[in-house]
């Protein structure tokens, strides 16, 4: 197999590496780069465990190549965390109490993360469409979605486009 050099912007930080061409970004990411944050599910695509975002956009890392990922931005769930402080969307989860066992949370986080940027404001029917692929096979979703739901409405920013000023309302 061939080698190829790549940079991977991984979480704001660049990695410089060597890849065989037929590894995938799930490999390199938990294998090379020992980000374990990020699951191996069924490795076909259908669980969404290892869903990580690529320029914004939520992809499964298990059908990714990383030779194709050469100077890309990749975000992990321990990207979303500031110091060890957990984001709002991570922070809806917990509250939320939608992780059992743990191991489809980072992917649903990341696919949440990746509806959030795109629609602030989802409806049900949005929420849960946009977590197809992703497999929960502990809570049922219904806590999941709640967690969606308040991370939309915790999300940096929201709060002052939501609620009145205080001057407007006295």
């Amino acid at each position: 197999m061939k080698d190829r050099n790549i940079t991977l912007h991984i979480n704001g930080e660049a990695h410089s590496l060597t890849v065989t061409v037929n590894r995938t970004l799930l490999d390199v990411l938990r294998d090379e780069l020992g980000m374990t944050e990020t699951k191996y599910g069924c490795g076909t695509g259908e669980c969404g465990a290892c869903t990580v975002l690529v320029e914004g956009k939520a992809v499964n890392s298990c059908l990714t190549l990383a030779a194709t990922m050469d100077g890309k931005r990749i975000t992990t769930v321990a990207g979303l965390s500031d110091f060890g402080r957990l984001d709002h969307i991570q922070q809806a989860f917990v509250d939320e109490a939608a992780i059992q066992c743990g191991y489809c949370t980072p992917g649903m986080v990341m696919k949440t993360a990746s509806l959030l940027a795109k629609n602030p404001d989802p409806s049900e029917a949005e929420i849960r469409h946009a977590l197809e692929g992703n497999i929960c096979r502990c809570t049922g979703y219904e806590k999941i979605v709640k967690a969606v739901k308040k991370a939309a409405q915790t999300m940096p920013g929201r709060a002052a486009a939501v609620e009145p000023c205080k001057e407007a309302v006295q």
